[in-house]
């Protein structure tokens, strides 16, 4: 590495990276701490730390040769580096290992490589590569379409696993989709869809229709008096469009989602109470979290982490031990760094003068989102449990090295934006 690529690192991203990481192993270390023996360390690959660790070794070793790489090299094999990530994909179905329902690993010895974390930077180059090498304009149809193929392909092979949680994090690609020009209108539909799906979920049909035709009419008498051009008729469609949508969400809740979802969905909504069986995580994490006060009751010192009352806390309730153990404070660390990273990596493709690499880096900023998030969200209970890491704090090697791969990756966009080679 060349004295003037260390000048042009941006080191405030690099030190953002190296202190969310840095807690991560800290905190990996305190949600496993009891099945550590008395003459073991931290670096016994036996244990998940010290296999959180040698990923990490991993990760910031593969950043440096990536730091070393032409940035051409990225553009140039978008497409390679898709297909194979499809093709691991793929190669689940024969190869892969089943854990709690989902063939989602590779067994690769004392490892497991999950493929869709990997698929994710497959997917941001192909999707850059696209979206810039053509000229696409995504106000065409062409161009829309040939885009959602590219995303479909892996979400549907995740879906298969069945792995729906690692899938609905490749929503993150509307990111740099409205970055690039894709209409807001889809946005809308989106949120309004959800909302109505939500409605429908939570109240009977008779008054999810009153709900939806009272905020319908008050929409239209709010604009009407703002503006007489206001017609009648796009209000009538979409009272008809939502009552129709609404009576489909009963069908889709019971035929397309698995019980153990529709139960998650259910206590996060408020339509079940359940902390003795499906809602035991989120009730437990809630009390590791609140039992943290503004300080925390100090490393290695939770009692919820230790009596191991919350399952999965190293990887999917990792905050609940920052919460407990670090407290308000430690939480807002978490939540301050996280949004400095997002909005750094964003602040940095601005400047990019190449499409591939904005768009590129605008991926990985709404895919670290998406996973903050989703993974908050759930320790705290708004959001269902499935199955999302925190990046660089849970434990999760395939998740460490991918996200690492796509910080490594930014930073060598990032630090040649002026230079072609």
């Amino acid at each position: 590495m060349s004295n003037s690529l260390i000048y042009r690192l941006d080191w405030v991203l690099i030190m953002i990276y190296l202190l969310l990481v840095t807690f991560g192993i800290i905190n990996v270390y305190s949600a496993t701490f009891n099945e550590f023996s008395g003459d073991s360390g931290i670096f016994d690959f036996s244990y998940l730390v010290g296999k959180q660790l040698f990923f990490l070794l991993i990760s910031i070793l593969s950043g440096i040769i990536i730091l070393g790489i032409n940035i051409k090299f990225f553009e140039h094999f978008a497409s390679l580096s898709y297909l194979i990530s499809i093709l691991l994909l793929a190669g689940l179905f024969v190869l892969g290992k089943t854990v709690s329902g989902a063939t989602s690993w590779y067994n690769l010895g004392g490892v497991s490589l999950q493929p869709s974390e990997l698929s994710k930077i497959g997917t941001a180059l192909m999707i850059a590569s696209y979206i810039s090498k053509f000229q696409s304009d995504l106000r065409k149809v062409k161009t829309l379409l040939r885009t959602s193929l590219y995303l479909f392909i892996p979400i549907l092979l995740i879906v298969l696993q069945p792995d729906p949680g690692s899938a609905l994090v490749f929503s993150a690609f509307f990111f740099p989709l409205f970055r690039e020009g894709l209409s807001l209108n889809f946005l809308i539909i989106f949120v309004i869809s959800l909302f109505l799906f939500l409605i429908s979920l939570s109240f009977e049909f008779t008054t999810s229709i009153a709900i939806i035709g009272i905020i319908i009419l008050f929409t239209f008498f709010i604009l009407k008096r703002l503006s007489n051009k206001i017609r009648v008729w796009p209000f009538i469609l979409a009272f008809v469009v939502s009552v129709g949508f609404s009576f489909s969400v009963d069908y889709i809740f019971n035929n397309l989602f698995e019980q153990r979802h529709r139960d998650r969905i259910n206590i996060v909504i408020g339509k079940e109470v359940d902390s003795r069986g499906i809602g035991y995580n989120i009730n437990q994490s809630k009390i590791a979290i609140g039992s943290g006060g503004l300080i925390g009751k100090g490393f290695l010192k939770g009692t919820q982490t230790k009596g191991d009352f919350v399952p999965e806390q190293q990887t999917d309730y990792i905050f609940s031990t920052v919460g407990e153990e670090w407290g308000f404070l430690g939480g807002l660390f978490v939540i301050i760094m996280f949004s400095f990273l997002i909005l750094r990596i964003l602040k940095r493709a601005e400047k990019q003068n190449s499409k591939f690499r904005r768009v590129f880096s605008y991926a990985v900023a709404g895919l670290i989102f998406i996973h903050f998030f989703v993974n908050i969200g759930m320790s705290v209970g708004i959001v269902p449990t499935i199955g999302i890491p925190l990046p660089f704090i849970s434990y999760g090697g395939s998740n460490l090295l991918a996200f690492s791969l796509m910080i490594f990756i930014h930073l060598n966009f990032d630090a040649n934006r002026l230079n072609e080679w």
